[in-house]
């Protein structure tokens, strides 16, 4: 039986879809699923800011339908990575039938605002932020800023924002210091 970590997910990608595709996670031979059931579904959904604190409703099902996501998002990305076609039937299925509802409304003057708010609470609607997030990866043309952690052991993904463009770890704090410390002792019983 492999160790469990626990179900604390990682914000660290700097951006929705690939946070996401990060819900699964691990180093080494411990793994963790922020998306294990439907209650650590809405839990991550929540942490990541795309479900207000305030839901408390049912979603039977939303877990296995977040992992379908990840899986199709996941293999969107590498293929389109490899210049194959990849399928969009899960991501599209997301975004036809969870689009919010957008209202032209007045605001307490005679401003006009346009409002946007999730049409309900169906695992559709729940997942459509994140369907719209791969969307957008993939139009805007940041697929090309995505990166997998070079620690050999980390399967995390990120958005390189930096100036540069070389970022090479997830994070310092989980692979980059740990891969150093790693080639210092390398390097250490070398001499």
């Amino acid at each position: 039986m492999r160790p469990q970590l626990i179900n604390t997910p990682h914000f660290i990608a700097n951006n929705l879809a690939l946070d996401f595709l990060n819900s699964a996670f691990g180093t080494g031979e411990s793994t963790c699923d922020c998306l294990e059931n439907d209650a650590n579904a809405v839990a991550w959904l929540q942490a990541a800011g795309q479900l207000g604190s305030e839901f408390h409703g049912q979603a039977v099902g939303l877990a296995a339908a977040a992992r379908r996501l990840r899986e199709a998002g996941a293999r969107l990305i590498d293929t389109t990575k490899q210049h194959d076609e990849g399928d969009l039937d899960e991501i599209n299925r997301l975004l036809e039938a969870g689009h919010p509802i957008r209202k032209l409304e007045r605001d307490a003057g005679t401003r006009f605002i346009l409002t946007e708010r999730r049409r309900d609470h169906s695992i559709a609607s729940l997942l459509e932020p994140v369907a719209a997030a791969f969307a957008h990866l993939l139009v805007d043309g940041e697929l090309s800023l995505v990166r997998q952690c070079e620690a050999h052991d980390c399967t995390l993904r990120f958005l390189d924002v930096t100036k540069s463009g070389r970022r090479r770890w997830c994070s310092m704090a989980v692979c980059g210091n740990r891969m150093k410390v790693a080639a210092f002792r390398a390097r250490k019983d070398a001499s």
